[in-house]
């Protein structure tokens, strides 16, 4: 077991090895049993995280803030509009002064082509570990939930099983391509058989799905991409579908907007889910478009497994935190 990892950033979804990832999970697991048993754990008494939003968020602002808490520690919310970082404040300059102030960095910034940037330079200048909530092209600490979750429903040896992460159609907005992305990466380490399935318009970005098809090849697990939801589904042991914008093709709204509506039917309902196998969980990182993502049917049906997702995303990126920040 790999355990110091003090002082390490976690930016992208490679940036810890498979055997960090281990490390953090063992934690994660420790810890959660440590809550059920309402066994002390402060772990990051004194310790402050510094948690800096220029995206909306509810169970990310919401876990991190309880989890540092629940460590003994403090956790600042800054909302980029509301400060002087709207006004000019470089990323160096939150680099050098926030992490004179907080023990720790948390950013969640989507916007594309600038969130992860932003993020390693922020990094690049601190002197405190930089811990990322979201950016545009990943989402480690969903990422480590979801695997998390995937050992405790279906064990820790995975190998042979198919997890389908799927595109999904939703009206609301053109959503981050992160969650995918991470998925497509971490997966094929813990021996899952990847297929990716989306629209032609919706690709992910060329280097990461090099860069999955990599971690398939170290690995020696599967991984494939088709354009039909049904051929995803089928045998599938997992079934991770949600919505992302088409980025990669265009950024023009209307373009957009136009492209995403020819692909309403790609909804995960109760035709679809059959088509997976008998014992298969669904998975989203949430919020869901009800009944336009996902049929009600579906995300409160017997495959369903949303809330231990998200109860999971508390304990895991507790772990990160007690793992980098102590």
């Amino acid at each position: 077991m790999i355990t110091d990892l003090r002082g390490r950033d976690l930016i992208s979804d490679l940036d810890f090895s498979k055997e960090e990832v281990e490390t953090v999970l063992d934690v994660a697991f420790d810890l959660k049993r440590k809550r059920a048993l309402h066994e002390p754990h402060a772990y990051l008494r004194d310790k402050v995280l510094g948690m800096l939003f220029f995206f909306s968020s509810t169970r990310t602002r919401c876990s991190f803030e309880a989890g540092m808490a629940q460590l003994g520690g403090h956790a600042a919310f800054i909302e980029s509009k509301s400060t002087q970082i709207s006004h000019g404040d470089t990323e160096t300059e939150i680099g050098e002064i926030l992490g004179r102030y907080f023990d720790g960095i948390a950013i969640r910034h989507c916007d594309w082509g600038i969130g992860n940037r932003y993020l390693n330079l922020v990094a690049k200048a601190s002197r405190v570990p930089v811990l990322n909530m979201q950016d545009d092209f990943y989402h480690p600490h969903q990422c480590l939930a979801d695997l998390m979750t995937i050992w405790e429903k279906k064990g820790r040896d995975l190998r042979g099983k198919k997890i389908v992460v799927s595109w999904a159609y939703a009206a609301s907005y053109s959503k981050p391509i992160s969650v995918p992305q991470s998925l497509i990466l971490q997966m094929p380490r813990f021996g899952l058989d990847v297929t990716l399935a989306h629209p032609p318009e919706f690709k992910l970005m060329p280097e990461i799905m090099d860069q999955a098809r990599e971690q398939a090849r170290k690995y020696n697990t599967g991984f494939e991409v088709v354009d039909s939801m049904e051929e995803g589904f089928k045998d599938a042991d997992i079934v991770y579908a949600k919505s992302w914008g088409p980025l990669v093709t265009t950024e023009n709204p209307e373009e957009i907007k136009k492209v995403t509506q020819k692909y309403e039917s790609w909804i995960t309902d109760e035709k679809k889910i059959a088509l997976a196998k008998e014992d298969s969980i669904y998975m989203h990182p949430l919020p869901a478009d009800r009944n336009i993502e996902v049929s009600d049917g579906v995300i409160d049906g017997p495959h369903s497994v949303v809330f231990d997702e998200a109860e999971n995303r508390l304990h895991a990126q507790k772990a990160v935190m007690a793992l980098t920040m102590a």
